[in-house]
């Protein structure tokens, strides 16, 4: 469960980028596939939304995770995963870095990103079955495996809490969109 002054911030967040793109509280949430009080108790700072409802608003806003939960000074968890924004990058193409805590014997599946996205999973600890649903591998400690993420993924870990560091890239931009959102 996040607390008050997290939700209020993912709240404004989430808002103000909606605003931003013109959509309405109806337009967003019918895209996301929420109800629109579900969004409207999310964007007040109410509510609990989960990761993958979180993930969900961040690709219908066509942005970066990381945008949405960037203020956010804790861990963000639920079922298992726990997740921290270590770093964002403001280079093109843009690069986030997440630190994940996974408990055991936990599956994720996890829909699609932003078009062009890949993730580059490093094992820290733990055992961890992860990649493209089609194309799971076994990831050895210490080294990286990357995969698209902007098709159905999934986080699969052994019999033991599992670290990892998952750095998010999402897809270079042309100079003309570069210069609108800077």
């Amino acid at each position: 469960m996040m607390n008050k002054p997290i939700l209020g911030s993912l709240g404004r967040n989430i808002q103000k980028l909606r605003m931003a793109k013109g959509l309405s509280l109806s337009q967003l949430a019918l895209d996301a596939g929420l109800a629109k009080s579900n969004l409207s108790r999310i964007e007040q700072g109410e509510g609990n939304p989960t990761i993958e409802t979180i993930w969900r608003l961040a690709v219908q806003l066509d942005t970066p995770f990381g945008d949405l939960i960037a203020s956010l000074e804790s861990t963000v968890g639920e079922n298992g995963i726990q997740v921290r924004l270590i770093d964002q990058g403001l280079d093109n193409p843009r690069v986030d870095v997440y630190w994940m805590s996974c408990a055991p014997n936990t599956v994720k599946q996890s829909e699609p990103h932003i078009a062009g996205t890949t993730e580059t999973l490093t094992l820290i600890s733990g055992a961890l079955l992860a990649g493209e649903n089609d194309d799971l591998r076994q990831l050895e400690i210490g080294k990286a495996h990357t995969f698209a993420a902007d098709v159905p993924h999934t986080y699969q870990t052994g019999d033991e809490w599992t670290m990892l560091m998952t750095v998010i890239t999402y897809a270079k931009q042309d100079d003309a969109i570069q210069e609108v959102q800077s």
